[in-house]
Formats: structure tokens, sequence, C-alpha cells
């Protein structure tokens, strides 16, 4: 029987589509669609083929240390 685990998931809007990845995995997973839905089926599928290739380890970089909250937020900086 499969276990689910919860992954935290940024998706981002662009102007050619949505581009989604996921926070705290080790290495780098990126999802893309047409939609949000689309975007996120695939950044799902990405993960699933993640862990079969590099095991549920992938999914817990740091265990004392976990995403617990991911938030967006802008600063200002300065540019010459």
């Amino acid at each position: 029987m499969s276990a689910y685990r919860a992954v935290k998931v940024v998706v981002e809007h662009h102007a050619d589509g949505y581009v989604a990845y996921p926070l705290g995995l080790k290495g780098v997973v990126v999802g893309q669609g047409d939609t949000y839905a689309e975007a996120l089926r695939d950044v799902e599928s990405a993960i699933r083929f993640h862990v079969e290739s590099f095991g549920e380890e992938a999914l817990d970089p740091d265990p004392e240390s976990p995403v617990l909250e991911a938030l967006v937020a802008e600063a200002a900086v300065q540019v010459k």
C-alpha cells in the first residue's frame, strides 16, 4: 500500500504559462503547463519520478528543519 506525503509547491504564473516547483526537496524538480492545473499535475508527476529515481530520502533534505510554511513577499531593492 502506498503512503501519501504532503509537499509544498510554488506555482508561478508567467505570460507564457505556469511553472511549478516543490520546496524542500533534494535536487531540482520543475513542472510546467498552460494552466495552473496542468503545471500542478506536471510537477506532481516529476516529484513521483524524482522519488522513484532517488528514493524517499529526496523528500527530506533536512528532517530537523522541514518547510513549515511558504510565503510570498515583495522586497524593495535599490538598483543603479
